[in-house]
């Protein structure tokens, strides 16, 4: 059995049209949509709207953690649009279903996908063909192995879409249960795999989904969102936790094999 594993696609449509193949199944573990590429800030909703010399501010307030003067430019430019009559949400969710349609597309017919902190999971049902199954805070057997799968990530400064409390996320993993692969957006709690070195910061890792691995013991741990971590891989007891790559820089799948 192979399953290539992909997350952080941040609009990367051209490979993801090639993430599956030669493989039983793709698994997504979401971020389908680009904001914004911290990389190269012409690409993404944000500089479509705002441009590029904005987007590059906006960057370097969030980089250097001015998180309330980042939002002070949002809404400064956001205000700009809504004088001239667009709503904030519908000129995002129109941008956003312009990549959805392109993205969910691109999906091999044996797709199993869960959202990442940018998603917009109502907007979801529209676009998943009848080969993608969707899950969140639930399992499916994948090649005789039990796959279990929570989506989204954990509040933060940043106040991305699909961020949830600490709460809600940990009945999620509960929901879950014990798998033989644990599919999830965000890390487990474990400061080497929170911390991005090109970013300087970390990113939010979830303590409950560290307390599952140690408790439940899958063998692997599957996640993204960090782009570019301090470590890619760290074993807990007995898990591999992975983080399967930035997929929009790499263009590359993480590959499961049994």
């Amino acid at each position: 059995m192979r399953v290539h594993v992909v997350s952080d696609v941040h609009g990367n449509g051209r490979d993801l049209a090639t993430a599956g193949d030669g493989a039983d199944a793709l698994v997504c573990l979401g971020d389908l949509v680009l904001f914004l590429d911290y990389a190269d800030h012409s690409r993404g909703i944000f500089p479509d709207l705002f441009g590029t010399e904005n987007a590059h501010k906006l960057v370097e307030l969030r980089t250097a953690r001015r998180f309330e003067e980042a939002r002070a430019l949002g809404r400064r430019l956001w205000g700009d649009i809504e004088r001239e009559g667009g709503g904030r949400m519908a000129v995002i969710e129109e941008a956003v279903r312009r990549q959805y349609a392109e993205l969910f597309a691109a999906f091999p017919e044996r797709t199993y996908a869960t959202y990442g902190n940018v998603d917009l999971p109502h907007l979801w049902p529209e676009y998943a063909a009848p080969g993608t199954t969707v899950l969140d805070g639930e399992r499916v057997e994948i090649g005789g192995r039990v796959f279990g799968f929570v989506g989204g990530g954990l509040r933060t400064p940043m106040r991305t879409p699909y961020e949830i409390s600490d709460e809600e996320y940990a009945a999620k993993v509960e929901a879950v249960g014990e798998v033989d692969v644990l599919c999830t957006h965000i890390p487990p709690d474990v400061p080497e795999l929170c911390y991005d070195v090109v970013a300087r910061r970390f990113e939010r890792g979830s303590a409950a989904l560290l307390d599952a691995i140690r408790r439940t013991r899958p063998r692997y741990a599957l996640f993204g969102h960090v782009h570019q971590p301090l470590a890619r891989r760290v074993r807990v007891g007995a898990t591999e936790c992975v983080n399967v790559g930035h997929f929009n820089a790499t263009g590359a799948p993480y590959v499961l094999e049994w």
